[in-house]
């Protein structure tokens, strides 16, 4: 952790909220931050109705601050988590995207009531596990999430949305941390009980071991069955549902084409599914939506990167806008399977300086 300077003053500039999910990467954050001088108190909020009637994940996140000595403090959010966050997920896949459901909540759920938190307790910090970073240019004023020093688990990419108030109180004990064992050694060296704990689940708020699809038909999301088409249009065959398919997908097509297929495009209007070979998956370029951006002029800059998705390396782009809401990014290198309803994040060097949601090729979807 990069140490900021801490002032004691009336607004107490050494009091953190940290987001403590009781998992050994927000307790390694607590722990960093004790050992830099800060006053921390976890919070823990439930997402859904069936998890604050268990009290499963609250007893957890409690432990870990008993263990740590910290204060705690307990939020329910699970109305505007169902409003915001599972509402627009299942809309997107009803849509024939396919959304990353923490891309919409860090912004407008988590560091939203963090920020609360910190609010009425008279707190100036935040903090969550993250592996990532902040970065002030001075010059500007301006505040920048940064990648993380390991560049294997860095999550920048997930918090390109988040605004300058969060960014500026913003502290990630975790963005100098070489690797997950260092921070099990950190829980492991004062005994605490979940320093073997499993990485947290994909999707935090279906049940471990169901599948995204029988919740999203739980939910009544039941489209009916349609085409398989290739690119010229002409009928493969049928499938059952637009809420199986998902851009690049080989496996599980139900359909012997004789040759390898890859679903290259959804169109929810018709309930096609386009299949292709996998050289059609590839695209110069890709346009975005609802694009935040920390500075207009960082569309004219040379020397951008951007990354498609969470797993993906970051490649040269080019950006133009497009209109008043899209930006067409333009790539050196054909990038595989941009999929409608994820996330392209622009980088300069190690800045994350923006990004938007990938659109459906040729056309305008106004779904959220």
């Amino acid at each position: 952790m990069r140490k900021r300077i801490i002032t004691m003053t009336s607004m107490k500039k050494n009091k953190v909220i940290l987001g403590l999910s009781g998992g050994v990467d927000s307790t390694a954050a607590a722990l960093i931050l004790q050992e830099n001088g800060y006053d921390v108190t976890g919070l823990y909020f439930d997402v859904t109705p069936e998890a604050t009637a268990s009290g499963e994940g609250r007893r957890r996140a409690e432990k870990a601050a008993e263990q740590l000595s910290i204060d705690f403090v307990y939020r329910d959010v699970s109305r505007d988590f169902e409003d915001i966050v599972i509402g627009d997920f299942c809309r997107q896949y009803g849509c024939g995207r396919t959304p990353n459901p923490c891309i919409v909540c860090n912004p407008e759920v988590k560091f939203r009531t963090l920020l609360e938190a910190a609010d009425s307790l008279g707190a100036h910090y935040i903090a969550t596990g993250h592996y990532a970073d902040t970065f002030h240019d001075e010059g500007t004023g301006k505040w920048y999430i940064r990648k993380a020093d390991n560049v294997r688990k860095d999550q920048s990419y997930m918090l390109y949305r988040l605004g300058q108030e969060a960014i500026s109180r913003l502290l990630l004990p975790l963005s100098n941390v070489e690797d997950k064992e260092q921070v099990r050694e950190m829980a492991r060296a004062r005994a605490l009980e979940n320093s073997e704990a499993r990485d947290s689940q994909e999707i935090c708020f279906i049940p471990e071991g169901d599948d995204y699809k029988e919740f999203l038909r739980r939910r009544g999301l039941r489209p009916p069955g349609g085409d398989f088409v290739d690119r010229d249009g002409n009928v493969l065959g049928q499938h059952g549902g637009i809420l199986d398919f998902t851009i690049g997908q080989r496996k599980g097509l139900g359909i012997a084409l004789g040759k390898p297929a890859f679903v290259t495009a959804i169109d929810s209007d018709t309930n096609r599914v386009v299949l292709g070979s996998n050289e059609d998956l590839f695209r110069r370029e890709i346009f975005s939506e609802e694009n935040v951006l920390t500075n207009e002029s960082w569309l004219e800059d040379e020397g951008l990167t951007a990354k498609i998705r969470y797993a993906s390396k970051p490649a040269p782009v080019r950006l133009e806008r497009v209109g008043d809401d899209r930006i067409k990014a333009c790539f050196d290198e054909p990038q595989r399977a941009a999929t409608p309803g994820q996330s392209i994040v622009f980088y300069k060097d190690d800045l994350v300086v923006g990004g938007g949601f990938i659109a459906s090729r040729g056309k305008k979807e106004d779904s959220r």
